[in-house]
């Protein structure tokens, strides 16, 4: 029996019930995550020759095994879906990737939330505004919103720190509420903190037509300061307004969704309109250039609101989704939302102007990609031509080493392909073998089990790459060459060597140093891919030391070994365990009672002492 035949046998005997697949290939690496209404029919379509995508193609001819979760309806369905797709990152499921970083205001989910600017939307439930056109912009709507509801500016958290410490001066100038001194009831708090949030979601005019009103009551009481301190509010809002283009009737609020894709890269569009004005856009490239369907376009749609957490009451759609699909997205975004969802595609009007214009947005960041694309690829020919290398480059790897000392040491492999960074191919290996903080050791080491994978059919690792850049001279460049030669492979190699000022100077190997000083292009590309290589080698040496050092904070206490120590960590953060009650620390499992005192005990004399 072949492979598809065995895995078609399989596929057959599933029920015709909601659930979610998940493919695996050899080694048991996950590379797709789907869901379907009908498991059997759609998992089973996959190994029936028919009329498939490219993508869909590659896909399927890796697939050793699958396996299912069967789901009461289709939107548990969904939701689990979109945890496993952000748990797994599989290769071949399309990911929103944002065109560029942006920044945005976060409203965090706390007893008592914080408002802060941040680059990384992350999958926690908060709230997420934006983005914004620079960090400036994100700062001034952050302060504005601050200052008019008299939020406080401070690093403390309550409902830790009320009480604490004396209130700041802030609370005397009355530009502060101030919850360190218990002033101010929770509601009233999460009162002013929903107020910046509706701001901050576009609903300004609304705001400053409140202000407005108030601002008049406190003149013709006489309140004078008061009057000037509400007509500074509204001008703050009114300079955020400014820019902002009117696009629809000032009742509408709605997010815009268009798809734009072709050959090599795929872009979705979104416009935000809020209070009739176009107060946020943005493109996210597609980690694929294909769809598989209509799943995939429900998907993203599901997983950026699944992150941004303020889905409106109206969304449209410049693309086509089946009716269930449609009435399956408004259900589920609007268990989160807290109201109804429509989900539409409309025909004519207001909505279908919209909806081309968040098309022309996807073509023109689309076409912008392109450009960039090929400026990179003549770049990488060029690279190609310096170092003499006959083929066409369409793969690059580079590698760079990180350690403490002679702990936590790991080897990064940063991918190049397809015009650009391939951050879901990126792998990080630990060194386990080679004693101490010997580089051509380790680099050995990590290229030995990064190279014994080519042709396994595993992703990424399963890929021949068409150059090796490593991170070092001659040394590293000979210690990786003859990894090659035990396994008779043969791939371009060579080092990246830095300056006295740690600024890439040249590439070698071990006959010739090949200056790329002059090649600005060049030099440009490899000096952040060399970058890229070292950064993400210290995100896991340092993240890796983090963790045994805030391991060993807690194995200082009486009755805590690494084992409690890592079951704490599980659950809840360092910061909420040294606050958390005995109560709170003894329902994770494996912490008893008494160790929950003890834990307690530990941090309560610990701030003691610091006092």
């Amino acid at each position: 029996m072949t492979r598809i035949e065995r895995l078609r046998e399989k596929a057959n005997s599933l029920p015709t019930t909601p659930g979610v697949y998940i493919m695996r290939a050899a080694g048991g690496e996950i590379i797709y995550v789907g869901k379907s209404k009908k498991l059997k029919n759609r998992v089973t379509s996959y190994f029936v020759s028919g009329n498939h995508s490219y993508k869909t193609e590659r896909m399927v001819a890796l697939v050793q095994d699958f396996d299912f979760i069967l789901c009461d309806t289709e939107i548990e369905a969904l939701a689990l879906e979109n945890t496993l797709i952000k748990k797994h990152s599989p290769k071949y499921n399309v990911k929103l990737k944002d065109a560029k970083s942006y920044p945005y205001v976060k409203m965090t989910r706390e007893e008592y939330p914080m408002l802060l600017v941040t680059r990384e939307r992350k999958s926690d439930r908060a709230r997420y505004f934006g983005p914004y056109r620079s960090t400036s912009d994100a700062y001034t709507a952050l302060e504005t919103v601050k200052k008019i509801f008299a939020l406080p500016t401070c690093k403390r958290s309550f409902p830790r720190d009320i009480g604490r410490e004396r209130p700041c001066i802030y609370k005397d100038m009355g530009r502060c509420v101030a919850p360190c001194a218990g002033g101010i009831s929770r509601e009233e708090y999460l009162g002013l903190v929903n107020s910046a949030a509706a701001v901050l979601d576009g609903n300004i005019r609304a705001t400053v037509a409140e202000l407005t009103l108030k601002m008049e009551n406190a003149a013709q009481e006489l309140e004078f300061e008061r009057a000037a301190q509400l007509r500074d509010s509204i001008r703050a809002l009114e300079r955020l307004v400014e820019g902002q283009k009117v696009v629809a009737d000032p009742k509408i609020s709605r997010d815009v969704f268009a798809l734009y894709t072709s050959d090599t890269v795929g872009v979705l569009a979104i416009l935000s309109v809020r209070g009739g004005a176009l107060v946020n856009k943005n493109e996210f490239i597609l980690s694929s250039s294909e769809l598989t369907g209509a799943e995939d376009a429900l998907t993203l749609i599901a997983d950026y609101y699944d992150t941004a957490g303020n889905a409106p009451r109206e969304i449209m759609l410049d693309f086509s989704l089946s009716e269930d699909d449609l009435s399956l997205l408004g259900e589920y975004l609007a268990i989160d939302a807290g109201h109804k969802v429509s989900v539409r595609i409309p025909e004519r009007g207001d909505g279908r102007r919209l909806c081309d214009m968040a098309l022309e947005n996807a073509r023109e960041a689309a076409n912008q990609f392109k450009r960039e694309a090929t400026k990179a690829d003549k770049t990488v020919e060029r690279l190609g031509e310096l170092l003499g290398l006959d083929t066409r480059i369409k793969r690059i790897e580079a590698y760079d080493i990180s350690n403490f000392g002679n702990e936590s040491i790991f080897a990064s492999m940063v991918v190049w392909q397809g015009g650009r960074l391939a951050r879901s191919d990126y792998r990080a290996f630990s060194i386990r073998t080679t004693a101490g903080a010997d580089d051509y050791g380790s680099m050995r080491e990590a290229l030995t089990r990064r190279l014994s994978h080519v042709g396994d059919g595993s992703p990424s690792l399963g890929e021949l790459p068409d150059l090796i850049l490593l991170d070092g001279g001659v040394g590293q460049v000979s210690a990786v060459r003859s990894v090659m030669e035990e396994s008779g492979i043969e791939i371009p190699l060579f080092g990246m060597v830095k300056d006295d000022f740690h600024k890439t100077r040249a590439i070698v190997d071990e006959e010739r140093e090949i200056s790329i000083a002059k090649e600005m292009s060049v030099y440009t590309f490899v000096y952040n891919l060399q970058e890229e290589a070292h950064r993400f080698a210290l995100k896991h040496s340092s993240g890796n030391q983090t963790k045994k050092l805030t391991r060993s904070t807690l194995t200082r206490i009486k009755g805590i070994g690494e084992a409690k120590a890592r079951a704490l960590l599980s659950a809840m953060p360092l910061a909420k365990i040294k606050t958390a009650t005995a109560a709170e620390l003894s329902a994770v499992k494996g912490i008893s009672e008494k160790d929950a005192k003890e834990i307690v005990a530990y941090f309560e004399n610990e701030r003691k002492n610091k006092k």
